[in-house]
């Protein structure tokens, strides 16, 4: 048994058997679909198919943050139980949950004086989130005192690589990543934006590139640019999709021919309904280790 409790939010995107395997707890982020209240539980309640066609057929979607109480809620029981908690929140570039936690955090530590909880800025999302929670299982089962795995958490959370690419340019034009007129000429083009998320963890457009054909290509050279050790690259590699596994397998298929070194085959998960409900269907990202991102 470890004595402190490693967590994060439903976004990670893992599987739950994942969760459960790794020993991490998690909290689920609350959505809406077509005003009907729900939990982003990893696609128990709804599956991510049905989620992803109800899109598709014009079902409106609504996310919330988890608010202070919320969290108070969550790490109250791993207090009472005399651990402390490392929470990884959601990248502060997209969302200001970190807030709510933060004041959850201040609230409890008061009433159990004795108790820590560290909060970590992951300025990650999707299974870029839970790589580095797997990679922090892996220190925490070596050994790592809490402390130091929260310094190294903050030391490194920069070198998870984030690159994603959409074929279905209406929900990022619904969300105002991309301009109207923007996405009207590319969707016309058949332009696949490549995008990736930056230093202070906003989701940045990066390139256009004509056709999905190429847009594979490119993502699996920006792992090749980008990547720890580069072709003898020997880290884990996850994947996310919204509806999309064929175009997911695709660029799987790619990294692991060119990088022979992998730990592991590509793991491919499925982007939740909290940001999917942003990206919309026809979203395919690709996390892994490299060089500090900066911009």
């Amino acid at each position: 048994m470890h004595n402190y409790i490693l967590s994060c939010g439903s976004t990670a995107d893992v599987t739950p058997q994942h969760f459960e395997d790794r020993d991490i707890s998690y909290i689920c982020y609350p959505f809406e679909l077509d005003g009907k209240p729900y939990r982003d539980d990893l696609g128990r309640t709804i599956p991510y198919d049905q989620f992803y066609a109800a899109m598709a057929a014009g079902a409106e979607t609504r996310t919330a943050q988890i608010n202070a109480y919320e969290f108070e809620e969550y790490f109250e029981p791993f207090l009472k139980d005399g651990k402390d908690v490392l929470y990884l929140c959601l990248s502060s570039g997209i969302t200001g949950v970190i807030n709510s936690a933060r004041m959850a955090k201040e609230n409890l530590e008061e009433k159990y004086p004795e108790r820590k909880i560290y909060l970590v800025d992951s300025l990650a999302a999707s299974s870029g989130c839970g790589l580095l929670m797997d990679k922090l299982a892996d220190l925490r089962d070596s050994g790592m005192e809490l402390e130091a795995l929260y310094e190294w958490a903050e030391e490194n959370k920069l070198r998870v690589h984030h690159w994603f690419f959409s074929t279905d340019l209406s929900f990022y034009i619904k969300g105002g990543r991309i301009s109207k007129t923007a996405g009207t000429v590319g969707s016309m083009l058949g332009i696949c934006p490549l995008l990736n998320v930056s230093a202070d963890g906003k989701l940045i457009p990066r390139e256009k590139i004509r056709s999905k054909k190429r847009v594979i290509q490119a993502i699996v050279d920006k792992m090749e640019l980008y990547a720890d050790d580069v072709l003898d690259y020997s880290g884990k590699c996850y994947m996310s999709h919204s509806g999309c596994y064929e175009d997911a397998r695709q660029v799987s298929d790619l990294v692991e021919a060119r990088f022979p070194k992998l730990n592991g085959p590509v793991e491919i998960n499925s982007i939740g309904t909290t940001i999917g409900s942003h990206t919309g269907p026809g979203t395919v990202a690709l996390f892994f280790w490299g060089t500090a991102r900066t911009d």
